[in-house]
């Protein structure tokens, strides 16, 4: 039996620093919404068998209608305050599957995600348990510590994590298990979890794209404009 393939879209924040008076993965970048179209990016691939919309409580009847279209989502379903908690609500969701299943946890304002990167990262779940995109950084990248510079890493080290993010479903159940019985526990991504959590679990890094940018902020739209119109950046 082939192994199944879950693709989540997160789409539970709020985006306040966008300014736009609503979730920026309701916000229309070329006449189509965000959330549309980090949806159908999953449900086109021919590696993905489901997928499963995370939304903000307030807006899940409007995510609903704009998911509806899509063959292969098969729930909308309410997520949390946090990044966290929304992932958390995904595996709840997720809990009659097997632990070998491919989960891939994609956060829903990055609306121009394409089927190489979510191919590169589906390659490295047959041999890896967790799966991270990434891009090198093209700035100096230092570490602050009370507004004082306290380490500088080679920029050659390091890379800037994109989503999706993939693991193999047990892996990430047992991640988070760990990290919800931490009083301590802060995280801003999934693979923060398994890499602080669960140690030994090596983290593959595969690469990302450039136009697979994250609409957090004003500039952000009108850079997804252009891309929506086909430019190149």
């Amino acid at each position: 039996m082939a192994t199944r393939t879950v693709a989540v879209v997160l789409a539970g924040g709020i985006g306040a620093r966008l300014g736009a008076g609503r979730p920026k993965q309701l916000v229309e970048v070329g006449g189509r919404t965000i959330l549309a179209r980090s949806i159908a990016a999953f449900d086109a691939h021919p590696g993905v068998d489901e997928v499963l919309v995370v939304m903000a409580a307030a807006h899940l009847r409007e995510a609903a209608a704009i998911a509806a279209p899509f063959r292969r989502v098969s729930a909308v379903v309410e997520g949390g305050e946090t990044r966290t908690a929304s992932s958390v609500a995904a595996l709840r969701r997720l809990e009659g599957h097997a632990d070998e299943t491919r989960v891939l946890f994609h956060d829903a304002a990055r609306p121009f995600v394409d089927a190489e990167v979510i191919g590169r990262v589906l390659d490295a779940l047959e041999t890896h348990e967790a799966v991270a995109v990434g891009v090198p950084s093209s700035d100096t990248i230092v570490v602050v510590e009370d507004g004082l510079v306290a380490s500088m890493p080679p920029r050659d080290t390091t890379v800037r994590f994109q989503t999706p993010q993939g693991f193999r479903l047990g892996t990430i159940r047992k991640g988070y298990e760990l990290a919800l019985a931490d009083p301590g526990l802060r995280a801003t991504d999934d693979c923060g979890i398994v890499h602080r959590y669960l140690p030994d679990v090596p983290i593959r890094v595969v690469a990302g794209d450039e136009r697979n940018l994250k609409v957090t902020r004003p500039l952000d739209v009108v850079i997804a404009e252009h891309l929506a119109d086909g430019k190149s950046l």
